[in-house]
Parts: structure tokens; C-alpha cells; sequence
């Protein structure tokens, strides 16, 4: 059985294709500062962290201290990494893979 995305529609698979053919750092950096506001990418980020720092056993008020997620944002990114479509671990897998690179 193969993963269906709940968002999925035209205007996503667009979207998921640009993201696709950033080809560096710089490139991200000038999509995203202008198809996202500063606050959602940060966001996005802290969640990132979050997820990071939770697979690592952190607790709650340590991930809170370090990254200022609010505690229904920490909730919210552990839910996802237990009961999600997988794209936490996904990614974080695939950082690891290249920081031991």
C-alpha cells in the first residue's frame, strides 16, 4: 500500500516540484524568504528542532528551554513523529546520513 497525502492537489505538487530543483543553500534561502514569511520559516524550523531533540528522549521543559517551542507545539510535532506520515524521521534520517558523510 503506498502513502496518499492528505494535502495533495495540483497546486502542492507544484509547489513540492520547485522545492525540488532548489540545487544548493543560497537557493533555498531566496524560495523560501520569498514564498514564506520569516515567522513561518522559523516555525518550521523550531519544529525540526523539535522533532530532533525529542527523538534524542529530551524532555518537554528541556526542548522548551532550547528552542522556545511552546508545550502544544512540542505535543503537536510528538503526535506527528508517533502517529504521522513519517516525514520527520524521513528527514532526519537523511541529515544524519549526510552529517556522517
Amino acid at each position: 500500500m503506498s502513502y496518499q497525502p492528505k494535502i495533495k492537489d495540483q497546486f502542492t505538487d507544484e509547489l513540492f516540484e520547485a522545492i525540488l530543483k532548489l540545487e544548493n543553500m543560497e537557493e533555498c534561502y531566496r524560495f523560501f524568504e520569498d514564498v514564506c514569511t520569516i515567522k513561518e520559516i522559523q516555525s518550521i524550523s523550531q519544529r525540526l528542532q523539535v522533532a530532533k531533540l525529542l527523538k534524542e528522549g529530551k524532555t518537554y521543559s528541556d526542548i522548551e528551554e532550547v528552542t522556545g517551542a511552546s508545550t502544544a507545539t512540542i505535543s503537536r510535532v510528538n503526535r506527528c513523529l508517533h502517529y504521522g506520515a513519517d516525514g520527520y524521521k524521513l528527514m532526519m534520517e537523511k541529515l544524519e546520513e549526510n552529517s556522517e558523510k
